[in-house]
Formats: C-alpha cells, structure tokens, sequence
C-alpha cells in the first residue's frame, strides 16, 4: 500500500514537473518570437537605414529601409562595398583630414575614418552627405557603433541613418520665415520712419505758426487764443500720437535703446509733478507725492522712467471722478526693489478689463468716451519697464478705482566727478547789442523756412540766409563764411548729411557748427546724426525756447571774429540767397 502511494506522488511529481518544463519552454518560445518579431520589424523599418558590417567594414546586413533610402537592392550592397561607398568622398577625405591633425597622424580616407571613433568605444553621431545608386545626394543623420563579441573583440559594425532632408527643409523655411519676418519687421520701421517725416513736417508749419501767432504781436484777442489753443492742442496731441506708434515699432522690431544708469527717484517725481499738477488742477483732482526721506535711485534709462511715470499719472487723472484723488507712494520690496505706485479714485476696472489692459490699441470702451487717447500708452509702458529689467501690475475694484505699479532695481547713486570751475560750461550772452551774425538754413521746405525766418527776425543780432538746396547751401557756405549753419536732413539732390561732411572737409568751413533740424526724429536717426558729425539735432516741429537755445550753443562755440558774415559778398555764379522779406 505505501508502496503504490509512493508511486502515485511520483508520477504525479513527475507530471507537474512536465507541464512546469513546458510553460518554460513555450514562455521562453514566446519571447523569442516576441524578440524574432520585435528584431524583424527593425530590420524592414522603412524609416530608418540599418547597415552592418564585418570588422574588415564589409557589408553583411542591408535593411529594407537602406533598399528604400538609398536605392540599391541588398544583393547588390552585400558582401561586396563597404559604407564608405555610399558616402560623399570629399567628406570622407574632409573627416580624414580633421583627424589626422587632431590625432597628429595620417589617416587614410576610407571605412577607418567612419568607423574610427566607434571602433574605440566612442559614440559617434553626426550629420553626413550620403549618395543613392542614381547619385543623387541627401544629408542623413548616422549613428555608428561597434559589435563585439563575449571576448571585447570587433567583430563588425551597426550603422543606422535617418533621412534629414525633411527636418532640414524645414530648418531652412524656418529661417527663411525668420528672414521674411524681420525684413517686413524691418520695413515696416523704416515705412513708419518716413510715415513720420511726412506727418512731422506739415505738422512743423501748423505748431510753429500757431506758436509764433500764440506769443506774436499785437496780442490776440480772447477768441483767436481759445482757437490758438485748440489748433496747438490737437497738434501736440497728434505729435504725441506719432511719437507713441514709434516707440512702439521700435520696441517691437528690437531696435529700442535704452541707456541704463543711476537715476533719482527724487528728481523724476518732481519732474512729473511739475507736469501733472497743472493737468490735475484743471480737472479738479487733488495729487499727492510722497516725501522721499533717503535719496533714492534706480538702475535705468532716465527718460523712458519719466515716461512711464507720466503715463501713468495722466490716465490716473483722465480717466478719474471728477473731484477725485490721486496717490502717488514709492515703497521698498525688499533690498534690491523699489515699488511706485499710482492709486486713482476712478471707477476701476473688471477682471475682464484687467486681462485685457495690455493689448494695442485696446482702450477698453474709453473710445465713446471725450477721452482722449490712442489705446498703446500701457502697451509701451510694459514694455518700457521690461527692457529695464523691471515689473508692472495693477490692482483693481469696480466703483473703488486703481492702483497701477511698476517695481525697479534699486542702484547706487552716481560717482560726480570732481568740480573744476575752470571747466564750467559756458554761458552765451543774451542782450541786444551784440554784433549781428549770419546764420545760413539749408532746407527745401518754404513754409519751413518761412518759419525760421520769422524766429530769426526776433533776433537783432541775427540775420538768416536761405539755400532750397543741399549743393546750393555748400556754396553759399564757402561764399559767405556763416557763424552757424542750419541742415535740413532730406534735401533734393545732395542730402543734408553729404553737405555736412563736404563742409566739415573743406579747412574753410569745417569750424562752422552745423546743427541738424529734421523730421526725422526716431531716436536711431538722431543717435546717427550727432555720431556723423553734426553739432547738434533738432527734431521736428520746433519748439521755439529748445531751438533758440540750441542756436545759443552752437553761437557760443564759434568767435566772433572767425566769420566774415554778412560781409562777404555772394559770388558771380551765384544766385542770390534767400533773406527775409
């Protein structure tokens, strides 16, 4: 009886242990033909070139992708050339060169160049001209690696290439899409450059005559200054709107420069508080500023803070109730921070309102308003105070108003050089009675010069000398030796910067100070100008106090005695210059 039992378990032992030994080995089949599958799916990838080779580089293994990729039949490839073959020679002998001076020993071109860092254990990927059976060309992205056996030995090579020409058309229409952007990127700056010009000057005529009528005499009536005052308002306002989509081309097209140095907070605040007041107090709106106990300074561009600011405090008092408030607060965020802050009394804005403040030409509903404005200021202030490495946010409640911030880096107050009264600047005099100078203005524009002319005429110790033309103006230059010469930039023929170097090389002319006045006022035109040469740049339209003073600076830099003015007489082949009436 035990005997039987014990045969009984070992048959049944012996049993379990066959049906073990077959989940094993259908496990193990199953995973080879997982494996097999796995392996025979790579190798007739379409996608991808696998290549293998002996140790000799002879090729053993061409795939179906390698058939498709590069034309040939395996066994037309196998056992008879090596990837070399199928390679551009003049890269394989460029590759060759390259390492025989990295490893100061002459390489062969051939396998060994493709197959040399792999061969050492060094993945070697890169980027390769390969040619088809028709010879036609296609760059391929290849990785190669070495096969060894159980001992560490070579015994062959896998090399596996990818098709770049897909991934590099479309590098290439990326860069040429780049390309593209930035030439119309380009074009529209310079097509805005010159809309400019053209705006600025009819613009010059209509400011600079209602300016010369606003302080002229006799003085004028009540109703003739309340229409002075209208034409003079929609004219800054158009200036500002021009010098707003400026900025703003500039900034997008990266061409925006800005000077980044200690500025005080002090003096800009106070700067702007002399500017907004006046606009608050007549909108009935009371504005506080902060006293600044310490001295404080922070790491930017001077104007384009200032603007910023001024952007800020006027749509606080534009667009607040009437009798309101506005609060002006600089507080530190931490060490390195500084926090400005304009706080309204208007009626706020919606979280919806808010998500869009930023958006060109978006005024948020202001537009059926008498408001006026452009729907760009926040804009360009965002972006102002981004590229001086700062922030801007605001806080906002319906019915409650607006807190609008921007936060800088704080800076060390600028080192002032040492003080040498010998070298204080100097003062030109301003009294009646001086000897009379000449004055030369080269400029194609008759209502421009008209104006000047009657600018010049408020001076007793001026006289004016007209030229339409930038060859003319050189002449007359030379004929009568004028104290300061006036350039117009864009001039029929010859152009105002040609005219400016023609003098400056002439020994006879080249101390004249020639100061620019031109319409083209995009901060790189006038950068361009004071670095070609000229003694100042005035922008279009004049204002008449900057003008008279540039025209006082430019005076004080030539003697007296150094020109023969009005003493000399016009050349024979000269036509008279023009002089006012």
């Amino acid at each position: 009886m035990n005997t039987n039992q014990d045969s009984a378990l070992d048959q049944t032992a012996g049993n379990e242990g066959k049906r073990g030994r077959e989940i094993l080995e259908a496990s193990r089949l199953d995973a080879l033909l997982k494996t097999g599958a796995l392996q025979n799916a790579i190798l007739t990838s379409a996608n991808f070139a696998i290549i293998a080779t002996d140790e000799k580089g002879i090729i053993q293994l061409f795939n179906t992708g390698a058939e498709r990729m590069l034309g040939y039949a395996a066994a037309e490839v196998v056992d008879r050339i090596t990837p070399n073959d199928i390679h551009d020679p003049e890269e394989i002998s460029h590759r060759a060169r390259l390492l025989s001076e990295e490893l100061g020993q002459t390489i062969a071109p051939g396998f060994e160049v493709l197959a040399f860092r792999a061969s050492r254990g060094i993945a070697d990927v890169y980027e390769s001209t390969m040619v088809r059976k028709d010879g036609s060309r296609f760059p391929a992205a290849i990785s190669i690696t070495a096969l060894r056996d159980d001992y560490g030995e070579v015994i062959g090579y896998l090399k596996i290439a990818a098709d770049n020409t897909t991934r590099n058309r479309a590098e290439l229409d990326l860069i040429e899409a780049k390309a593209n952007a930035e030439k119309a990127n380009l074009a529209k700056s310079d097509f805005l450059a010159g809309m400019s010009h053209e705006l600025r000057t009819p613009l010059n005529a209509i400011l600079g005559f209602a300016q010369l009528v606003e302080s002229g005499t006799p003085v004028p009536t009540p109703t003739q200054k309340r229409n002075i005052d209208q034409i003079l308002k929609a004219g800054w306002y158009l200036l500002e709107l021009i010098n707003e989509i400026l900025d703003l081309s500039l900034i997008e097209s990266g061409r925006m420069t800005l000077s980044a140095e200690p500025v005080s907070l002090v003096e800009v605040l106070l700067e702007c508080r002399a500017m907004i007041e006046p606009q608050a107090e007549k909108r009935g709106i009371r504005i506080t500023f902060p006293q600044l106990e310490v001295a404080r300074y922070v790491q930017a561009d001077r104007t384009r803070v200032k603007q910023v600011l001024i952007n800020l405090l006027f749509n606080a008092v534009k667009y607040n109730v009437p009798s309101g408030s506005v609060m002006v607060e600089c507080t530190l965020r931490d060490a390195h921070t500084v926090r400005v802050s304009v706080r309204d009394t208007g009626l706020g804005l919606t979280p919806e309102q808010v998500a869009q403040l930023f958006q060109s030409f978006n005024r948020l509903g202001k537009e059926a308003t008498a408001e006026e404005g452009t729907g760009i200021g926040l804009v360009m202030t965002k972006h102002l105070i981004e590229l001086m490495g700062g922030t801007i946010g605001v806080v906002s409640k319906v019915g409650e108003g607006s807190t609008f911030w921007v936060e800088l880096a704080l800076s060390e107050p600028p080192k002032l050089a040492s003080t040498d009264d010998s070298a204080a600047p100097y003062i030109s005099p301003r009294t009646a009675g001086r000897p009379q100078r000449t004055v030369l203005y080269v400029e194609d524009n008759p209502a421009n010069l008209e104006l000047v002319e009657q600018l010049i005429a408020r001076r007793s110790d001026l006289r004016l000398l007209g030229a339409a033309t930038g060859d003319l103006g050189v002449e007359y230059a030379k004929a009568y030796l004028p104290h300061v010469i006036l350039m117009d930039i864009n001039l029929p023929g010859m152009s105002g910067i040609e005219a400016m170097r023609t003098l400056h090389a002439d020994p006879t002319t080249a101390h004249i100070p020639i100061v620019a006045l031109s319409a083209n006022a995009v901060p790189r035109d006038v950068e361009k100008g004071i670095a070609a040469g000229f003694f100042n740049y005035i922008t279009k339209p004049i204002k008449v106090t900057e003008f008279m003073d540039a025209l006082d600076d430019a005076l004080a830099s030539t003697p007296l005695t150094t020109s023969v003015g009005a003493l000399s007489s016009p050349q024979p082949d000269l036509p008279p210059p023009i002089e006012p009436k």
